[in-house]
C-alpha cells in the first residue's frame, strides 16, 4: 500500500474502491455531477486542499472533464494536482456497456497504472527519499507554439498526437498539456518532449531517447 500526502478525489464510489486498494490516503468523491449542487460538498473539497492538498483524478471523458474544471474554478491551483487517466477504451466488468465514449474509467485502471499517474501528477509519496524535480523556469505558452502545439492551423491535431504519445486523454486542451509538462517532468524532461515534436513537425528525424 502507497502512503500519499494529498488528499484525492474522483467521481464515484467505484473508482473510490478501486483507489482505496492502491493508496492510503484521504479519497473523496463528487458523487458525478451532484458536486454542482453540493456546496458543502465542494467546501470539503476546499478544506482538504488547503489542509494537505488535493489530487484530482476523473474519468477522461468530456464529463469527467467537466468536473475537473468546476473544481480547477472552486479551488485555487496552488492547492491542486491534477491525474489524468489514459484513453483506455473496452467495458468495467460491473457495466452491461461500455461508456457513452466507450473508455474506461478511474475504476478499469490497473493498479500500476494509477500509481504512475499519480507519480506523474506529483503525488507526495510518503516514506520515500522525497527526491524531487530539478528546479527551473516553468514552460510557457510559447514554447507550445514554438513546437506547432498551439496557436496555429494544425495545432490540435499535433496536440492529439502528442497526448497519444504520452498516454493522456484526448480532450486535454493546450492550457492542460502545459500543467502538465511544468508539473509532470522536469525543465530539462519538458524541453527535450517539445524539441522531439518540433523534429517530428519538421520531418528531421526525432531524438531516439524514448518519450518520459
Amino acid at each position: 500500500m502507497l502512503c500519499i500526502k494529498e488528499a484525492i478525489v474522483v467521481e464515484g464510489r467505484y473508482d473510490k474502491n478501486t483507489l482505496s486498494q492502491v493508496v492510503d490516503t484521504l479519497i473523496l468523491e463528487t458523487g458525478g455531477f451532484r458536486i454542482f449542487k453540493d456546496p458543502e460538498k465542494m467546501a470539503l473539497l476546499d478544506r482538504a486542499a488547503r489542509h494537505r492538498g488535493l489530487v484530482v483524478l476523473t474519468d477522461s471523458d468530456g464529463a469527467g472533464f467537466v468536473i475537473r474544471n468546476r473544481i480547477k474554478g472552486a479551488i485555487p491551483a496552488c492547492f491542486l494536482k491534477h491525474a489524468y487517466a489514459p484513453d483506455v477504451y473496452g467495458k468495467e466488468r460491473r457495466k452491461r456497456q461500455p461508456g457513452k465514449e466507450g473508455k474506461l474509467g478511474v475504476e478499469g485502471m490497473p493498479p500500476h497504472v494509477l500509481e504512475q499517474i499519480l507519480r506523474r501528477a506529483g503525488a507526495t509519496f510518503l516514506e520515500e527519499d522525497g527526491r524531487a524535480l530539478p528546479a527551473g523556469p516553468c514552460l510557457t505558452k510559447g514554447d507550445l507554439a514554438a513546437a506547432g502545439l498551439s496557436g496555429g492551423t494544425e495545432s490540435a491535431a499535433r496536440r492529439q498526437a502528442l497526448l497519444k504519445r504520452l498516454d493522456l486523454p484526448e480532450h486535454m486542451s493546450a492550457n492542460a498539456l502545459l500543467e502538465v509538462l511544468n508539473g509532470c517532468y522536469s525543465r530539462e524532461e519538458a524541453e527535450s518532449i517539445l524539441k522531439d515534436e518540433a523534429s517530428r513537425m519538421s520531418g528531421t528525424p526525432a531524438s531516439e531517447r524514448p518519450v518520459p
